[in-house]
């Protein structure tokens, strides 16, 4: 197929593209690479870019695609609690409206990166895809909001679906250190510390990076009518962990590290578990590669060798919001995080 991939140069698009690739699809990104000086080690796949913001892509844009994959979006937490309005325009608005254009240019298969997030605040009961959203963070009800718009859209000629994707963790060009797993592995290799900033019992399903890529491909080539207008939670249901368990197995695997919490460490209202029964059933394609171990082992490796820091963690470089940041008082971003003068694609 002929793929528009957005967000290509981000965390799970820098792990995708590739395989996209092996698979022998037609690849083009779109991507504005605001973290464009943010790669931790590899190389990007080098595919044709659409230097276009999410939010002002036209229907020219999306001429001759069979599928989007729309990944581009504020990507956690931190940025989508910095202002509100502009997770809502970025993360929701911008894709509702993508999804419209993609249906009236007559691309068929629309893939939409949710996330188990929307779930929010569940507690301690497993999870499956008709549990009732429950979001408590502005990135959570972006994802929601969009799910409830492009469901609308679907029709015979335009085929939506919702990759509800657990808590990722893993390495990629682009890595993120904000999420669970490589942010308590990076604290035990650059300090000795696995630092809790919770009390390490809220639950939260994890999956690796790249499987999370392999359920792209697999919904992609999957038969229509078997992921027509469905979500799909992406992980295993084995795969569910308490935050405190995680810290154990990063001790395990980090030489000379303790597990200590942070003095004002209390309950996070983020607690859910998720079944992962529909997409091992549905999705013939889908076969996780991945356990939380091995991906910390793998991140412990990386780290090693590319001779992490706690400055580089914890800095403007790879720290997601902080780099917004510094950008925006450098002069080089908007206060509405578009470029002041046109970037090279």
């Amino acid at each position: 197929m002929r793929v528009l991939v957005t967000g290509h140069r981000g965390y799970i698009g820098t792990r995708l593209v590739p395989l996209l690739l092996d698979r022998d699809h037609d690849v083009v990104g779109l991507d504005t690479d605001i973290f464009g000086a943010c790669t931790f080690t590899g190389e990007l796949a080098d595919v044709p870019n659409l230097n276009v913001d999410v939010r002002d892509v036209q229907a020219d844009n999306l001429s001759g695609f069979d599928a989007v994959i729309h990944l581009a979006g504020l990507s956690n937490d931190p940025l989508g609690d910095y202002r509100p309005e502009l997770t809502d325009q970025i993360n929701h608005q911008a894709s509702a409206r993508l999804a419209g254009l993609a249906k009236e240019v007559g691309i068929a298969r629309f893939l939409f990166a949710s996330s188990c997030s929307n779930y929010g605040a569940a507690g301690d009961d497993f999870l499956d895809e008709t549990a009732r959203f429950n979001p408590v963070t502005p990135y959570g009800e972006s994802k929601v909001a969009v799910e409830k718009a492009v469901s609308a859209l679907a029709s015979d000629r335009f085929s939506p679906t919702f990759l509800r994707a657990s808590t990722a963790y893993g390495m990629s060009p682009r890595i993120r250190f904000d999420l669970v797993v490589n942010n308590l592995t990076a604290w035990a290799f650059t300090t000795g510390q696995v630092y809790l900033k919770s009390d390490g019992t809220p639950w939260r399903p994890l999956v690796h990076v790249e499987d999370i890529a392999r359920a792209y491909i697999a919904a992609l080539e999957a038969p229509r009518e078997d992921v027509h207008n469905e979500g799909f939670n992406v992980g295993s249901t084995t795969e569910n962990y308490q935050i405190r368990d995680v810290a154990e197995i990063v001790k395990a695997v980090v030489p000379n590290c303790e597990i200590e919490f942070a003095d004002d460490a209390g309950p996070d209202k983020r607690c859910y578990r998720v079944d992962c029964d529909r997409i091992a059933r549905r999705l013939h394609g889908f076969k996780p590669q991945w356990t939380v171990r091995r991906g910390i082992e793998e991140l412990y490796e990386a780290y090693v060798r590319v001779g992490l820091t706690l400055e580089d963690f914890e800095g403007v470089r790879f720290k997601r919001i902080a780099h917004v940041k510094q950008l925006i008082a450098d002069g080089e971003l908007n206060g509405d995080l578009r470029w002041k003068s046109a970037k090279v694609a």
